[in-house]
C-alpha cells in the first residue's frame, strides 16, 4: 500500500512543475485526495459494502470537486491535474500513469447494465474537458486533445481531437511533449485552410477565363 501512495506522489512531481515540495503536495492538491479517497471506498465496494463506499466517494466529490465511483478501478501513478468537474464511471478502468486534466469524464452513452464505461490503457493522457464515452478502450499511450468528445476505440500511439473524436497522429509522428496538449492539431482548421486555398484557386482560374473571353471579343 505504501508503495502505491509514494507511486502516486512521484506522479505529481513529474507531471506538474508547479509542484514544490511534499507538504504542498499532500496539503494541496485535491486530485491525489480523491485518489486516496477512491482508494478507500473501493476496497468497501469491493468487500460489498456499498452505501459506506458511496459515502465515501461522496464526501471526497464534495471536497474535490471530483467525482469517482467507488467501483472504478485505477492503476498506479494516476495524476489528476487541477481536477475539478472530473467524472470516473462505475465500470472505468485506469491503467498505469495516466494523466487526466479538469473536466474530463469518463462515463458511459445510456443506461444499459455491466460494462459501460472505457478501458483506459497506460501512460495515456485525457486533457481538458473531454468526454470518452462508451465500454470501449483507449490504447497505450494515446493522447486525446482538449474539449474531443470520443465515441470509439482509440488505437494505441495515436492523437485524437475534435468532436467528434478523429485520429490526427500515430505511430511516430509526435505532436509536442506529453503536457504540452495546446499543440495538438486542429483538423477542422486544417480543412477550412485548404477550402479556403482551393477557393482561392478557383476565384484566380475564373478570373483568367473572363480575360480569355473578353479577349476572344475584342478579337471578333
Amino acid at each position: 500500500m505504501f508503495n502505491r501512495l509514494r507511486t502516486d506522489i512521484r506522479a505529481v512531481f513529474e507531471r506538474d512543475p508547479a509542484a514544490r515540495n511534499l507538504p504542498e503536495v499532500l496539503l494541496c492538491y485535491p486530485g491525489l485526495h480523491a485518489i486516496w479517497a477512491h482508494r478507500i471506498a473501493h476496497w468497501f465496494h469491493r468487500h460489498h459494502l456499498f452505501l459506506l463506499a458511496r459515502l465515501i466517494s461522496e464526501t471526497a466529490r464534495f471536497f474535490t470537486g471530483i467525482e469517482i465511483h467507488p467501483g472504478a478501478t485505477i492503476g498506479e501513478g494516476l495524476f489528476i491535474d487541477h481536477g475539478l468537474g472530473v467524472v470516473i464511471g462505475e465500470t472505468a478502468e485506469i491503467g498505469r500513469n495516466v494523466t487526466l486534466f479538469q473536466g474530463v469524464t469518463l462515463g458511459g452513452t445510456g443506461k444499459e447494465k455491466g460494462k459501460r464505461h472505457p478501458t483506459v490503457g497506460d501512460n495515456v493522457m485525457i486533457a481538458a474537458g473531454a468526454k470518452v464515452l462508451g465500454s470501449f478502450k483507449i490504447g497505450d499511450n494515446a493522447k486525446i486533445g482538449a474539449g474531443a468528445v470520443v465515441l470509439h476505440e482509440v488505437p494505441p500511439n495515436t492523437t485524437v481531437v475534435g468532436v467528434p473524436g478523429r485520429v490526427v497522429v500515430q505511430d511516430g509522428l509526435r505532436v509536442g511533449v506529453d503536457l504540452e496538449h495546446g499543440k495538438i492539431p486542429d483538423p477542422v482548421a486544417r480543412m477550412l485552410e485548404c477550402l479556403q486555398h482551393k477557393v482561392i484557386e478557383l476565384e484566380q482560374r475564373l478570373d483568367e477565363l473572363e480575360g480569355e473571353r473578353k479577349n476572344d471579343a475584342e478579337n471578333l
